[in-house]
């Protein structure tokens, strides 16, 4: 099994799920945006690592327009050496389009995240010889006037089958990779992979870089630091 093909299967299963409101539209970038996300996992993916970032689901002007995890537009086209040309699905929104790579919204995340990656790590190679950026869920969820819908608000029995799929995926992810240690983005990450993989190898949760959290707009870089440093992990943002 390789990355791709577990990434693939996942789509594949997710895609046989249905959702009610308030999850309006619901977008897979490892479908429409297949090509950029493969690339990034077969170019950064190569195990084992030693330590795995998870990051929630996609958002809106990240994954959701290049297939890369926090995939700020900027970040992966000119630090992570991706591009290429993403079509839109037939159920995106038309005010929240899909532009791929034209998209001139920056994510705030992603831009935080990666960031701090290339100001430690000028060339990528030397972050990804190390560690890798995955996130749990790959799907987009919006809701009727396109506001941002994260896993944990979908209704119970909805939620309850996306993560039985993602839970599989991330075991998957685990026995490819091989990572000593699961750095969590934010709590809602953290509850995921202490369910699959136990408290032992979860014991370091970095801040989540949401422009919604205010710690995160008061110096994420600095607290995502401080972050692994009080877990032992050094050298790495």
């Amino acid at each position: 099994m390789t990355l791709a093909k577990a990434a693939r299967r996942l789509s594949k299963d997710l895609a046989a799920l249905s959702f009610s409101p308030p999850a309006a539209y619901v977008l897979d970038p490892l479908q429409y945006a297949r090509m950029t996300h493969e690339a990034y996992l077969e170019r950064y993916g190569a195990g084992p690592k030693e330590l795995v970032f998870v990051g929630m689901n996609p958002g809106p002007f990240g994954m959701a327009q290049t297939g890369v995890p926090f995939g700020e537009v900027a970040a992966v086209r000119d630090y992570l050496k991706i591009e290429g040309t993403i079509v839109s699905p037939p159920n995106a929104p038309p005010t929240r389009p899909i532009q791929g790579f034209a998209c001139t919204r920056s994510e705030v995340s992603g831009r935080r995240l990666w960031g701090a990656v290339q100001e430690r790590h000028p060339a990528p190679d030397t972050f990804f010889a190390r560690a890798f950026v995955a996130n749990y869920c790959p799907l987009l969820f919006l809701d009727a006037k396109c506001a941002n819908v994260t896993p944990d608000k979908l209704l119970a029995e909805e939620r309850r089958a996306v993560e039985a799929l993602c839970d599989r995926h991330l075991r998957e992810v685990g026995e490819i990779l091989r990572p000593v240690r699961w750095l969590p983005v934010g709590v809602y990450a953290e509850k995921c992979l202490v369910r699959v993989f136990g408290k032992d190898v979860v014991r370091t949760v970095v801040p989540h870089p949401s422009p919604a959290s205010p710690a995160a707009n008061r110096g994420w870089s600095e607290a995502a630091r401080a972050a692994l440093l009080a877990g032992g992990v050094t050298d790495l943002l």
